[in-house]
């Protein structure tokens, strides 16, 4: 199964099942990946989360059949998930704008969410640069922190993690023990669903040849095959736009999969801010 069929399989799952009660373990198994990387490719590729997604068709569906006019709205509310009226109503108008009664009575314009459909998208006019290489493993210092992946908990932590190193001045603490064979600043994604589900660990670090290091917490990052891509542009969306096209053009089209274990940003010297900055992607493949 190729990785665009995986993907349109879980979709297909989660449109199966848009009146029951799933659990993004289910989800993700219909795509043969962990939570983590699932929610991960779907917001990339949709700029929205998977329980908005859900949020936003169920509240499309409900919309038709309140048109329908066949039901009472408090049937319609709980088939669709809410367990009184009162949160159906102000879930309704927040994406439709108007009530569920307005909607009955055709009164005002609603807003349709239709269905996901994946669509490999190759782009040879705009080309990728990467490498694949293999690279022994090595050990990397730094802060860690745990993050939820639920409604986009990490999306959230992660920047606010940075914004604390960089203004505390542990940047310039984990530039000086930089002397391992990757040079910048790392920021290391580390699946946890094995151990506590929806979660992962996330580092701010530097690769380090050495013993520990005080004020520090310590990391291997394993010997694997990387698949590398360089990043031109200014933070943080040149390094978004090219995760976007990671998943959308690249791996669809190269032979790779996603191999699992920590993803790697590397963020090299200069101005973060400038068009001209040079980071990397490093994912593990196979």
């Amino acid at each position: 199964m190729t990785w665009m069929q995986s993907m349109q399989k879980a979709i297909d799952f989660m449109e199966e099942h848009l009146l029951k009660d799933i659990s993004m373990e289910e989800i993700a198994q219909a795509a043969h990946t962990s939570p983590f990387h699932f929610q991960r490719i779907f917001s990339l590729l949709t700029d929205t989360t998977v329980a908005e997604y859900l949020r936003r068709r169920r509240l499309t569906l409900a919309a038709q059949e309140l048109r329908k006019g066949k039901r009472k709205i408090i049937d319609v509310a709980y088939t669709y998930g809410y367990e009184t009226p009162e949160s159906f109503s102000r879930a309704f108008r927040k994406q439709h704008g108007i009530s569920p009664r307005e909607a009955r009575s055709y009164r005002g314009k609603m807003t349709a969410y239709n269905r996901l459909i994946i669509q490999v998208n190759v782009k040879g006019a705009d080309p990728m640069e990467y490498e694949v290489v293999e690279k022994e493993a090595f050990q990397a210092v730094g802060l860690k922190e745990e993050f939820s992946c639920v409604n986009g908990e990490n999306l959230k932590g992660i920047p606010q993690m940075w914004g604390k190193v960089n203004g505390d001045g542990t940047d310039q603490k984990l530039l000086k023990e930089n002397n391992g064979p990757v040079k910048g600043l790392l920021g290391i994604c580390v699946d946890k669903t094995a151990e506590k589900k929806n979660h992962i660990d996330y580092w701010i670090a530097a690769a380090h040849e050495g013993g520990a290091v005080e004020g520090l917490e310590m990391m291997e990052v394993p010997k694997a095959k990387w698949a590398i891509f360089g990043v031109h542009g200014a933070m943080p969306h040149a390094m978004q736009d090219t995760w976007k096209k990671i998943y959308s053009e690249w791996f669809p089209s190269s032979g790779y999969e996603n191999a699992g274990g920590p993803e790697l940003e590397v963020y090299h010297d200069g101005n973060p801010n400038s068009g001209d900055y040079y980071s990397e992607i490093w994912i593990p493949v196979k």
